[in-house]
């Protein structure tokens, strides 16, 4: 306050209004980025290559055995191969080729997983576009109930079944080994593709339609193009899946028509632990898998990936 009595305003403090800079944390050297980035890589790819490396062996293992002699196989183990490779030799598969029965085998499980696969296809396809695409009465009910038999373990079609195929004379064929492969096989499948076709974009069609195409052109033009990984996808399933069973065929295929999986099992009842013709057999029953998957692998990839990036 001022001698004459008033109060004395002082001016206010001027600023900058620059607001202080924060304190900053020291920078990581770029080299330590790097660094953190390559080890977390190279301990993925470490780690897949001891998974490869499990699975492989037993493969490795196999195919070895399946090249020596008996001898050698009860001699030593089948990595002294890898030191010795005098002791390969494709006697084992000349042998075995020439048993008509193994021979026979062969054929049938062709026989048998061919068709299957292209029914299951080729039908599943069909009913996957009408019930994604197509308006009819009981469309979502008889959905549900082909999903609903999706819960239906195959061991309790086995004995109607079997009286079934006896009443119709189909028990003990290929035929019916391959009709009840189908049968069971469709729900899965019809279940597959009618989700993957669901997600083709509506669009497409309605102007595939609005230019005169009609259901069938739209379909094999256009539907199965876009559905080849899944269609892929599945084919590779259900072949492998035929391929490989025995339960079915044990109970549905006589001696003329067995499949390569029952008549090494029945090499195995007489031979026992005969190793020079268990393992060539079951090298030859894994090899033709091996040989439509790495065939197909890039579909296969394709098919498990559709719908993960949108």
């Amino acid at each position: 306050m001022s001698s004459h009595g008033t109060i004395e305003r002082r001016a206010p403090r001027r600023t900058t209004g620059i607001p202080p800079a924060p304190a900053t944390s020291r920078p990581k050297p770029p080299h330590k980025g790097r660094l953190s980035r390559l080890l977390s890589r190279s301990a993925v790819q470490a780690l897949l290559l001891f998974v490869a490396l499990v699975w492989i062996t037993p493969l490795a293992g196999l195919f070895l055995s399946s090249m020596r002699s008996e001898r050698d196989n009860a001699s030593d183990g089948w990595w002294n191969a890898l030191t010795d490779p005098s002791q390969l030799s494709l006697d084992n598969y000349s042998a075995l080729l020439k048993d008509s029965g193994i021979a026979t085998a062969f054929g049938n499980t062709v026989l048998i997983s061919l068709p299957t696969t292209l029914l299951v296809v080729g039908i599943a396809a069909l009913a996957g576009y009408a019930f994604a695409w197509l308006e009819f009465p009981g469309r979502d009910g008889i959905f549900l109930v082909v999903v609903g038999l999706l819960v239906v373990p195959v061991q309790i079609g086995l004995l109607p079944v079997a009286k079934l195929f006896g009443a119709v004379g189909l028990f003990g064929t290929i035929p019916g080994v391959v009709l009840f492969h189908v049968a069971y096989g469709l729900p899965f499948a019809v279940f597959l593709l009618r989700n993957y076709f669901a997600e083709i974009p509506r669009e497409m069609l309605e102007a595939a339609r609005m230019d005169g195409g009609t259901e069938w052109r739209i379909f094999s033009r256009l539907v199965l193009p876009l559905g080849r990984p899944a269609i892929a996808s599945l084919a590779i399933f259900q072949f492998l899946w035929v391929w490989n069973d025995m339960l079915v065929a044990l109970l549905f295929a006589d001696s003329e028509s067995q499949p390569l999986t029952v008549a090494l099992q029945s090499q195995m009842r007489q031979f026992g632990s005969n190793i020079g013709v268990l393992a060539p057999g079951a090298f030859l029953s894994l090899v033709v898998p091996l040989i439509v998957f790495f065939a197909f692998q890039r579909h296969f990839v394709q098919g498990v990936m559709a719908g993960s990036v949108k």
